[in-house]
């Protein structure tokens, strides 16, 4: 599928057809209700949640939905992910499967856990060095 030219999310789901559209639609409302505090936004043109930097992304596509939860994400479930395509953040999700949207819950959340700490070790004060 080519690039697609969309300011927000909704600009970006009605442009799909059916049955991808309603494909799409649940693994954002799958994101927000597994990461409700994260940011909706476009981001490499396509949908993006940010919360303290990227937590996920998703995109449509001709054979599959692509669901983007980064290289730990990735690592962390391969597991579970063994029976679908991944790349080093990527994961494949055919559409002639049902959507695991149980295991994208809990993939966001992990990223929603690590998100939150990576903001914990920034805000940190720094040690002063002993005299």
């Amino acid at each position: 599928m080519q690039r697609i030219q969309a300011a927000t999310i909704d600009e970006y789901l009605a442009v799909f057809a059916e049955p991808v559209k309603s494909r799409l639609v649940k693994m954002r409302e799958t994101i927000r209700k597994a990461a409700p505090q994260a940011e909706e936004k476009m981001t490499y043109a396509i949908p993006t949640f940010f919360l303290n930097g990227n937590l996920v992304h998703f995109a449509g596509y001709e054979k599959h939905i692509g669901f983007y939860p980064g290289p730990a994400g990735i690592e962390e479930f391969k597991k579970e992910l063994k029976e679908y395509t991944t790349s080093k953040g990527t994961v494949q999700f055919p559409h002639d499967k049902p959507l695991p949207l149980r295991l994208v819950a809990t993939m966001v959340k992990f990223r929603v856990h690590q998100n939150l700490e990576k903001k914990k070790v920034k805000s940190r004060p720094a040690k002063k060095k002993g005299r």
